[in-house]
């Protein structure tokens, strides 16, 4: 058995909104090609696989039939449906966009499907994690939600609890919604506060819908919130509420735009700081499930700089070989990351571990961090049974 199952083929690179739109292909195809220059995709520990698009049955088991339809309209005729978030500014019509989202879809699904079954410890879609997309609407760059749908495998094909785990600067929205009321799964979402960024929600008091309290856990940072910070709040939420809900898988969506560089959120987080997250996660399912882990893309729009390095180590830790802290990057790739976008790449792949303060060294209530921290805690730890103020 493979250690990983990673989905890729140029053919993801058409989910494509055009020019001048944050989500850029380049963003993924130097990724792959960082990924492929450090030999990760040599590994005989790894198995890479294409997908055709989703069928409608699959995307339909998390998003509505009538606004499958309404994305196959607006793709065919290029006709703007703004009341289900189509040709918005955030999410062009574009030719093709029906297969092209429906292919992000296909991969999530076939990853968690390779995971539940046993073809692979891990399962990486970095193409995926389209967090944003409602069951009936497109939203923020997202017009199917492969996210959920990767959820919704795992609970079909029999896992009790599933576990969703959403470091993307921006709140996990989509998956939330799409599983209010579930208690089967539980959906933990750290992210910049919705009073500062978009999509404005995820706030500490929403916990989940009647019978599934508890199960939606949400970490609203304030902007500016450093790396250091930002592992102490991950540090100090994630793991005990999954401790509790001990899932039989966990979905993760490692969205990078956290990072200082990245033109549409307001955090401070850096690579070195993801991947640690990013190890946390990955323990987490050998402890609770089997080593059962499903690693997504999503957010990321420093494309040259950060994207590639912090998905291209998620790669390897999942490859249960992750690269050395300042490890000097191909100067080839920096050559071809040069010349396609006129900018100077990065030189090495972080700088080193990105020590924190633990929830255990005590709370400083003059910190907006450890307030906002305190705040879901309050929420949520009760409905668990555990302890607010201590661990």
């Amino acid at each position: 058995m493979p250690v990983a199952r990673l989905v890729w083929s140029p053919e993801l690179l058409q989910y494509d909104f055009g020019h001048g739109h944050p989500m850029a292909p380049a963003r993924l195809d130097l990724t792959m090609r960082l990924a492929a220059e450090l030999g990760l995709l040599d590994s005989p520990d790894l198995d890479v696989v294409a997908v055709r698009p989703a069928p409608d049955a699959v995307v339909e088991t998390v998003h509505d039939p009538a606004y499958v339809a309404a994305v196959r309209r607006a793709d065919a005729e290029g006709v703007a449906d703004p009341a289900r978030g189509l040709g918005t500014e955030d999410d062009p019509v574009f030719p093709g966009m029906h297969e092209a989202a429906a292919r992000l879809v296909a991969g999530s699904v076939d990853v968690a499907e390779a995971v539940w079954r046993g073809a692979a410890a891990h399962g990486l879609n970095i193409a995926g994690g389209m967090h944003h997309a409602r069951r009936d609407a497109a939203s923020g760059f997202c017009i199917y939600n492969d996210a959920a749908a990767a959820v919704q495998r795992l609970l079909d094909l029999g896992a009790r609890r599933v576990a969703y785990v959403d470091l993307d600067a921006h709140h996990g929205d989509g998956v939330e919604q799409i599983f209010w009321d579930d208690p089967r799964v539980l959906t933990v979402s750290v992210h910049q506060d919705g009073h500062t960024l978009f999509p404005g929600t995820g706030g500490p008091a929403d916990v989940g819908g009647a019978g599934a309290e508890g199960t939606a856990v949400n970490v609203a940072l304030p902007p500016r919130t450093a790396g250091p910070a930002w592992l102490r709040a991950v540090d100090a939420v994630v793991p005990a509420v999954l401790r509790e809900f001990r899932p039989d898988a966990i979905v993760s969506q490692h969205g990078a735009d956290a990072h200082a560089r990245d033109p549409l959120s307001d955090l401070r987080v850096s690579v070195d700081a993801q991947r640690t997250a990013a190890q946390w996660v990955h323990a987490l399912a050998h402890e609770l499930s089997d080593g059962r882990w499903v690693a997504l893309g999503g957010g990321g729009y420093a494309v040259v700089d950060v994207v590639p390095l912090a998905w291209s180590a998620l790669v390897a830790e999942a490859l249960h070989t992750p690269l050395p802290r300042g490890t000097e990057l191909p100067e080839h790739w920096r050559g071809v990351v040069e010349e396609v976008s006129g900018l100077e790449a990065a030189g090495r792949l972080g700088r080193g571990e990105v020590e924190f303060r633990p929830w255990r060294d005590g709370y400083d209530p003059a910190d907006d961090v450890d307030r906002a921290v305190l705040a879901t805690r309050r929420h949520v730890f009760p409905l668990w049974g555990l302890d607010p103020h201590h661990d």
